[in-house]
């Protein structure tokens, strides 16, 4: 069976801004360092005995073209000044052989803070 469990595991964000939805998505993937790969979206679930790595560690990790399993969260609005923010937040037991869990979590009205405390 094909072994799939992350050993290692980075956080990193982006912000991107455009009058289209899918460039400011394009900009923020750019932004957070992970544009050039193929993103697939699996659940929460912080794996057993995985490592968090640091963002510059986990992009030296990373080829384009590469498939790269992914949590993310993302907001878009395209009302002017209108405070959009999104976070992913973790969760990580003290008994390493045990899993964890990553949140995902979108708001408006509040900024980065109030949404990295809620997630």
């Amino acid at each position: 069976m094909l072994d799939l469990v992350a050993k290692n595991l980075f956080l990193t964000k982006g912000k991107g801004v455009h009058e289209d939805r899918l460039t400011s998505f394009e900009y923020a993937l750019r932004d957070a360092g992970i544009a050039g790969t193929n993103l697939v979206l699996i659940s929460s679930i912080f794996p057993p005995k995985a490592k968090l790595i640091s963002r510059k560690e986990g992009l030296k990790k990373i080829s384009p073209g590469q498939i790269l399993f992914t949590i993310y969260s993302k907001n878009q609005t395209n009302e002017p000044h209108r405070v959009c923010s999104a976070s992913v937040g973790l969760a990580q037991p003290k008994d390493k052989a045990r899993y964890g869990y990553l949140s995902e979590y979108e708001a408006f009205g509040q900024n980065e803070i109030q949404a990295g405390d809620y997630a």
